[in-house]
């Protein structure tokens, strides 16, 4: 059994939420300061 856990099933899904939790923080960390695609959301003339 791997880490003391009941079953390889437990540890492989164990193992998946880490992994998991570490690339969400990985891809916050390259995208914190990306302010996205830039979109004119004022109202002209023609839109009223």
């Amino acid at each position: 059994m791997m880490l003391g856990f009941g079953s390889v099933e437990i540890a492989l899904a164990f193992w998946l939420s880490i992994g998991a939790t570490a690339l969400c923080v990985v891809y916050g960390i390259v995208n914190w300061n990306n302010t996205g695609k830039k979109t004119d959301t004022s109202l002209s003339g023609e839109d009223v």
